[in-house]
């Protein structure tokens, strides 16, 4: 499954060359449908929101990075399966493609419910969906 990348993950941004150069085989714009983007200390915070829109790239790992590109990730995001101190949830969402507007089912990181909480009581939200832009 392909990941979904909204924040310093991005092609350009200083966790690109770091974990995906090299590793991928296709990166494209996309779009999460029922996010938003807050501002957070040094990267993005995607949470959930109906109303919402985020502005990302579908990255595709290489076959045989796949498995070390996930462990990498997941390590990058500080997630780790049921534990309660995640910053991050790593969860199954559909991600609209730029280029033809299909959905296409992606991993995307999205703000563990403790911090959700707090960034929509405090968090500075981007309007736009687009970390790239702020």
């Amino acid at each position: 499954m392909p990941f979904f990348v909204y924040g310093t993950l991005r092609p350009g941004e200083r966790n690109h060359d770091l974990f995906l150069r090299g590793r991928t085989r296709a990166e494209e714009p996309g779009r999460l449908a029922g996010a938003v983007l807050y501002r957070g200390p040094g990267y993005p915070y995607a949470v959930e929101d109906r109303q919402g829109l985020v502005h990302g790239e579908l990255v595709t790992a290489r076959p045989e990075e796949y498995d070390g590109l996930l462990v990498a990730l997941d390590a990058l995001e500080e997630y780790a399966p049921g534990d309660p101190g995640n910053l991050y949830e790593r969860v199954a969402r559909d991600i609209v493609r730029e280029s033809d507007g299909r959905p296409v089912r992606a991993w995307v990181y999205l703000a563990a419910p403790s911090v959700a909480q707090r960034l929509r009581a405090h968090g500075r939200l981007i309007d736009n969906g687009d970390w790239r832009t702020t």
